[in-house]
């Protein structure tokens, strides 16, 4: 009987393990997300998950973004960009719906994430403008790598409290 139990609580203990082990973030936006005019590598949710790693993390963070997108979009595409076992979305709007006229939804991803029980990390465009402009692409609007890189330091904090101190 006691062995039974051993084993039990060793599966129970190696579930919950995994369940850590496959903690999900999954980055939706535009093209600050993207990584518009860098190397995914150097894009900031790659960034971060390098980060979250050397914290002692066990996670992946994949890169949902498409440059030019607008809410709309997102939108659209949330069922496939933040599939089952998503625990932590980071929100990234920009200003494509601004510049293209057209409605935000952002109240509506934020909807559809909550039903689904996800935790959302919003990046505000406020954090990309607070990116000193040394660390933009001549555009203005985007960064360069150690912008990137400053970015997801910066987002670091808010995403590690979404996701606990579950660890891998």
């Amino acid at each position: 009987m006691r062995s039974l139990l051993r084993i039990w609580f060793l599966g129970l203990t190696i579930l919950f393990a995994s369940s850590a082990a496959n903690a999900q973030v999954v980055a939706l936006g535009a093209s600050n997300t993207a990584g518009k005019g860098v190397s995914s590598g150097d894009a900031y949710p790659a960034q971060l998950e390098r980060l979250l790693k050397a914290r002692g993390y066990a996670v992946t963070v994949s890169n949902a973004g498409i440059s030019g997108d607008t809410t709309q979009g997102m939108l659209a595409r949330l069922d496939s960009a933040a599939p089952q076992g998503t625990r932590v979305l980071i929100l990234q709007p920009g200003g494509n719906d601004r510049r293209k006229g057209v409605a935000s939804v952002v109240p509506q991803i934020m909807a559809r994430l909550q039903a689904r029980g996800m935790k959302i990390v919003m990046l505000e465009n406020a954090m990309l403008h607070a990116i000193p402009s040394e660390m933009h692409q001549p555009d203005g609007v985007h960064l360069i790598p150690a912008g990137y890189h400053l970015l997801a330091e910066r987002i670091l904090p808010r995403v590690m409290a979404a996701l606990g101190s579950r660890r891998g």
